[in-house]
């Protein structure tokens, strides 16, 4: 393939996302510690919270996988001009990170649309 390039030059874009993602986490993180630490004390919310941390820790896995897949494809599709690997498994390969990128994607945006959720019903108990 000519442009074995093509993978690696989607990973900026791809860590942009996940440091994103990283700040969202530590956010999540910080506000889930001080909503503990005040007394009158939720935990149908730090429940939710709770939840919506491990669905951020899921996209970021996500976005790790894709970064690996990118990866991996940009590699072969470079070694592939010279040991002469099939065009096909860059391609397949390269399609398999967008996708999963795309999953980490859908997680955010369900983590987004949870949010809002969350913090209504957090400012409406309070």
């Amino acid at each position: 393939m000519e442009n074995w390039y093509l993978p690696i030059t989607l990973l900026p874009g791809i860590a942009l996302m996940l440091l994103s993602t990283s700040n969202l986490m530590v956010a999540l993180n910080n506000e889930i510690n001080d909503y503990v630490g005040s007394k009158p004390i939720n935990d149908k919310i730090i429940t939710r919270k709770l939840a919506q941390l491990k669905l951020l820790n899921t996209t970021m896995v996500l976005f790790y996988v894709s970064i690996a897949f990118l990866v991996i494809s940009g590699l072969l599709g470079g070694i592939g001009l010279t040991v002469n690997l099939r065009e096909k498994i860059m391609i397949y390969i390269t399609i398999i990170g967008i996708v999963v990128f795309l999953l980490g994607i859908v997680c955010l945006i369900s983590y987004s649309y949870r949010s809002v959720n969350i913090h209504q019903e957090q400012f409406k108990t309070d």
